[in-house]
């Protein structure tokens, strides 16, 4: 079975946010994980400039895209998946505990198309389980910790870790959303660090630290192990807690975040249109 995969990945600067674009060299099979949705919050448009370029790369590379792939229901950027299932007819997965985020944000948002089972999904992955994408074998890991449905996806030689690891100099995922937990968020990352050393990890984030000028997004299992500025060289947990939790206090809201949860909950789908035919996006006041 094929254990390399191939990986491209696509920086979009507006939220540091990677897409990737993960293909089976055997058949051509591709999956797009994490893909972005452009959003002007000054003028409330979107955009798919970002996903448009990735489809240019599936395309001009003769690639079929099989599955759209979301490690969570992202705080700081819109996702295209429901973008791409429209104009491509492929399906969309996730973790199953994404119904613990429809509960919670739906009511938020007054969202009562959603309801909580995570149907508007096509897909929903308990940890462990494994699928096809062509030749190559995908595991879902349950990661929480960032959020309660935090996945990473294991393809062949290759995890796909979305908020719960960043570089190795830049550490990891805040823990404050509703459902996070530091705890939970350490245990998730040593389920990680238990994969084979030479495994590439490659992260959802890059936000550049000091002393670094580019923007970075693959790593491996060793350089973690040894460099994670959080967890790496032998962190306890108890020490990781205290100190996830004192700078999370320190942290603002995503610019985004109201927006965000309100269309990822949904798939990457926009709320029904109003009585005049527009869609609106909810704002709840003094909430968060």
């Amino acid at each position: 079975m094929a254990r390399h995969p191939d990986v491209q990945g696509f920086f979009d600067p507006a939220t540091h946010t990677i897409t990737y674009l993960v293909s089976d060299p055997a058949t051509g099979t591709a999956a797009i994980i994490d893909p972005v949705l452009d959003y002007d919050p000054a003028t409330a448009r979107t955009s798919t400039r970002s996903v448009d370029q990735v489809m240019k790369a599936l395309r001009d590379a003769g690639l079929t895209l099989g599955l759209v792939l979301e490690t969570h229901a992202h705080a700081d950027h819109l996702t295209a998946a429901d973008h791409l299932r429209v104009t491509e007819g492929v399906e969309i997965g996730i973790g199953d505990q994404i119904t613990r985020v429809q509960s919670t944000f739906a009511p938020l948002f007054g969202a009562s198309d959603v309801t909580p089972d995570g149907h508007v999904f096509d897909h929903l992955y308990g940890d462990g389980h494994v699928f096809s994408l062509g030749a190559l074998s995908v595991e879902v890991i349950q990661t929480p910790g960032h959020t309660p449905a935090c996945v990473s996806y294991r393809i062949g030689d290759a995890v796909f870790t979305g908020d719960t690891l960043f570089m190795p100099d830049y550490g990891t995922a805040r823990t404050d959303f509703p459902g996070g937990d530091a705890r939970t968020l350490y245990r998730s990352i040593h389920k990680l660090l238990a994969l084979p050393g030479d495994t590439r990890i490659f992260v959802g984030h890059d936000y550049l630290p000091s002393g670094r000028s580019d923007y970075r997004f693959e790593t491996t299992v060793d350089e973690q192990r040894t460099g994670n500025i959080h967890v790496g060289r032998s962190a306890t947990e108890d020490a990781f807690v205290s100190m996830r939790e004192a700078r999370d206090a320190t942290l603002n809201a995503p610019a985004l975040i109201l927006p965000s949860l309100q269309v990822n909950i949904r798939a990457g789908g926009m709320p029904p249109p109003d009585l005049d035919g527009h869609r609106y996006l909810r704002m709840p006041l003094n909430v968060l």
